[in-house]
């Protein structure tokens, strides 16, 4: 059964769910799902799982991100993107470039964001953007996000320069908006703000350069084993043979180098495990002086242990 990480580079306009839709039928199993959903706009790495991979994405979601990005100043949309009617335009010709910077600044680090009202954050079960295109009004809570990375590249002005343009990449936590910014970059300024351009560079260890578009993986589904997509994922744990015997029952061993540490695997952040042969085993978690398995890859089929 084939299983493993395919890297997609995505293409803009397609939904997260419609590429998962044409990996079910290039792979030949229902079973795929993705580690975190890309707006239609955005392009770039979406990463899917296939079949026992799927066990892998809860571990990648959590992952940081880095996005290219372009930011327009002087306009405001419903959406915070370019697929968005705007909503206000404002004159950004006053904007400097030192008070962009020092906007970017501010929105660095550690930061409380509002996700955008037009997302897939459910509302009392309803996703908010289905409330939103039915004339409700909403209002998301603040949450904490961390912008590792949020570097300028080019600033432009267009339009007589009555917008303003800024090519940026971000670094960033996982649930973070990058459009969000877009907005929150613009009103500091008071010229109001929105995304012209997405892409998604990297989740996790994950790169671009490993990506495929749909058109290359029809020709030639490209398939990064469970093996290989583990030990790039978590740290790396290799085991003897009596061990392997063990984990594969479901049995606790010895715990890692790492047990007692801040480094220790835990249940959220569990330790890739390989046989003598090089095949990934289980995800194990440290507890004590014992490592007790998370999730146990068997040849033909994977259980979780509770």
């Amino acid at each position: 059964m084939l299983s493993g990480l395919v890297i997609v580079d995505k293409p803009q306009g397609w939904t997260s769910h419609d590429v998962v839709g044409r990996m079910r039928r290039l792979a030949g199993t229902r079973k795929v799902g993705h580690a975190g959903t890309l707006d239609p706009m955005a392009t770039g790495v979406l990463v899917l799982g296939i079949n026992k991979a799927t066990r892998l994405l809860t571990y990648i979601v959590g992952t940081s991100k880095t996005y290219s990005a372009t930011i327009r100043l002087g306009e405001s949309t419903i959406t915070d993107d370019a697929e968005g009617d705007i909503t206000e335009s404002r004159s950004a010709a006053g904007v400097t470039e030192d008070a962009i910077r020092a906007g970017v600044a501010k929105l660095s680090g550690e930061i409380q964001q509002v996700p955008s009202s037009v997302s897939a954050i459910k509302v009392n079960g309803e996703r908010s953007y289905a409330r939103v295109r039915s004339g409700q009004e909403v209002k998301l809570a603040a949450r904490p996000v961390t912008i590792h990375r949020f570097e300028i590249h080019a600033i432009r002005r267009v339009d007589d320069g009555r917008l303003v343009d800024i090519d940026v990449t971000v670094e960033c936590s996982s649930g973070t908006y990058i459009r969000a910014l877009a907005r929150d970059l613009g009103e500091a300024l008071g010229v109001g703000g929105h995304l012209t351009a997405l892409r998604r560079t990297n989740v996790g260890p994950y790169s671009l350069e490993q990506a495929r578009t749909l058109e290359q993986l029809a020709e030639e589904l490209d398939v990064l084993d469970m093996s290989a997509a583990a030990r790039a994922l978590m740290p790396n744990r290799e085991l003897s043979e009596a061990e392997t015997t063990e984990i594969s029952f479901g049995r606790r061993i010895a715990a890692g180098p790492a047990a007692g540490t801040a480094d220790a695997a835990t249940t959220e952040n569990p330790a890739a495990a390989f046989s003598p042969s090089g095949e990934l085993v289980a995800l194990l978690a440290d507890a004590g002086s014992f490592a007790k398995p998370v999730l146990v890859f068997a040849p033909d089929n994977e259980k979780r242990v509770h």
